[in-house]
């Protein structure tokens, strides 16, 4: 019974990491796609209704897809300690509500993010999210550290140029608001020509905190995006050698040369001993 049971699973471990299996999946989620956007136009009923077979038969293909992958899966109470596994699950279950009735707004919603799926599916683009989410931490410092340069800024340009423009440097809040505008390069020359027609060296305001926000602040998450994506593409590859990336970096094959010289090494020695 145990070996039915091993080979039922090996087989659906095979059907699961084959790349046909990994190619229509991901064909599906791309029909849901298009399925969601036409769904958006005014269609005939005809069209509307094989439309909504076509939704049921996807959703019916995605409950299919995860029962599958979780009894392929070898130890199943670790299925859903992976945050792709809950994601996908989530929206799977999310797709089984009925579009009918008082939860319509809510089921179409749901179906929507069944998109999201193309997310775990590649590999590429699951490190890009991890990559963003690791790196949201290292940004947190960097942004509390713009609102310190926005607030000091505002409170300079709340200051300086109220009487000039209240709609613009009213308070410090609004000014918040047009300094943003400044960051973000949206017409903030009208914003600096209006101030230097009252105070001509105003414009060192200006490019002093574009230096900083646009320059130095905005290169300094770029950074630190890249660095961490830099370390997950490490990542990726050493599991994909069958290494273990928690240890440490992947051993380069010089350290696995000495290493194999030094255990000739200690056998050699060994078989003078005997």
């Amino acid at each position: 019974m145990n070996s039915q049971v091993f080979r039922i699973q090996r087989s659906l471990k095979k059907l699961d990491s084959s790349n046909i299996f990994q190619g229509i999946v991901i064909a599906v989620i791309i029909l849901s796609a298009l399925l969601i956007g036409a769904k958006t136009h005014d269609l005939p009923p005809q069209v509307f209704a094989l439309l909504s077979i076509l939704d049921v038969g996807v959703t019916v293909f995605f409950v299919i897809e995860i029962v599958i992958r979780y009894l392929a899966f070898p130890e199943k109470k670790k299925f859903f300690k992976s945050g792709w596994n809950i994601f996908d699950t989530v929206i799977v279950i999310g797709s089984l509500i009925p579009t009918g009735g008082s939860g319509v707004l809510l089921a179409r919603l749901l179906r929507v993010f069944r998109v999201l799926r193309l997310v775990s599916m590649v590999p590429e683009l699951r490190i890009l999210i991890n990559a963003l989410l690791k790196a949201i931490p290292r940004m947190g410092y960097i942004g509390l550290l713009m609102f310190v340069i926005f607030y000091i800024y505002a409170a300079i340009g709340s200051i300086l140029f109220n009487q000039i423009n209240e709609v613009l440097w009213g308070d410090l809040s609004i000014s918040m608001l047009t300094l943003f505008r400044v960051a973000t390069f949206e017409d903030w020359t009208d914003v600096m020509y209006e101030t230097m027609a009252v105070h001509p060296m105003s414009w060192i305001y200006y490019l002093s905190f574009i230096f900083l926000t646009a320059f130095i602040f905005l290169n300094m998450m770029v950074g630190t995006v890249l660095e961490v994506m830099g370390q997950e593409h490490e990542n990726f590859r050493a599991q994909a050698h069958g290494e273990t990336p928690e240890g440490g970096e992947p051993a380069s094959r010089a350290q696995i040369d000495k290493l194999e010289q030094e255990l000739a090494e200690i056998k050699a020695l060994l078989k003078q001993k005997v």
